[in-house]
């Protein structure tokens, strides 16, 4: 598709890199239809249970969509939203490893994720105020469902920055690590969740998503809640536990 984002799997986990670091890895055209490829690649491959998605270099994870193309008008808001949009609703567990600061919609970006692990030293801050723009209306929506009116409005009204200490302190990471153990933490995050049972992850999270939204639907919680039951890795859970090992979970 593009060298500027790149997708490799090894086992169980798939990542997703923005590789354009001379450009603070925003995303124009070209990258944003690239990762949306990607993204209908790793749902359809039942193979991958974990997404991890990070940035190249050591400055900038995402400093969001490229200002010249959204001002030439060569992308739009809705464009870069689509995109978030599909990453959010990933069926799978899904981990932002922040490589450093956190800019503009590249802040969406890691909210898209489950999880974010970031780094000493970062700093976080959508500008949109600063410059004069509203911020996507399902963004907005997004910040809100994810951290809550009151922090939204800080990020996005007031356009207030954050550091790496506050970033962890309001929720926006769930873990905070020295530069040099970045890697290794994502990995070691990553490699759990692909051992646990999929047919769980994948129904937890799916419900959850239905609870910080309009609200669980009963009935369609209900059939992910006895698919599980019926599952043979519940089977395998149970078994592994009697005989004291590792379950072996298959996704069925």
């Amino acid at each position: 598709m593009t060298d500027t984002i790149l997708y490799r799997r090894s086992g169980h986990v798939a990542e997703l890199t923005l590789n354009k670091p001379e450009k603070h890895n925003s995303l124009g055209q070209e990258e944003l239809e690239a990762i949306q490829g990607y993204l209908r690649e790793v749902e359809a491959d039942r193979d991958v249970r974990v997404l991890v998605v990070t940035g190249a270099g050591e400055k900038t994870f995402c400093a969001g969509a490229a200002l010249n193309e959204l001002g030439a008008g060569k992308i739009s808001g809705d464009h870069f939203q689509a995109t978030t949009d599909m990453l959010a609703h990933l069926p799978i567990p899904t981990i932002a490893s922040l490589n450093g600061n956190v800019f503009g919609g590249g802040v969406e970006l890691a909210l898209s994720c489950d999880f974010r692990i970031g780094i000493e030293g970062s700093r976080m801050r959508v500008p949109a105020a600063a410059i004069g723009l509203c911020y996507p209306i399902s963004g907005i929506n997004r910040f809100v469902e994810r951290l809550g009116v009151n922090l939204a409005k800080r990020i996005l009204v007031a356009s207030e920055q954050f550091s790496a200490q506050a970033m962890l302190e309001i929720g926006f990471v769930d873990h905070l690590v020295a530069p040099s153990e970045r890697v290794e933490k994502t990995q070691e995050l990553a490699q759990h969740i692909a051992g646990l049972a999929p047919l769980a992850v994948r129904a937890m999270k799916e419900i959850l998503q239905q609870a910080a939204g309009a609200g669980i639907d009963p009935e369609a919680a209900s059939v992910l809640s006895h698919r599980c039951l019926e599952s043979d890795d519940l089977q395998e859970g149970f078994a592994a536990q009697r005989e004291k090992r590792a379950p072996d979970f298959t996704g069925s």
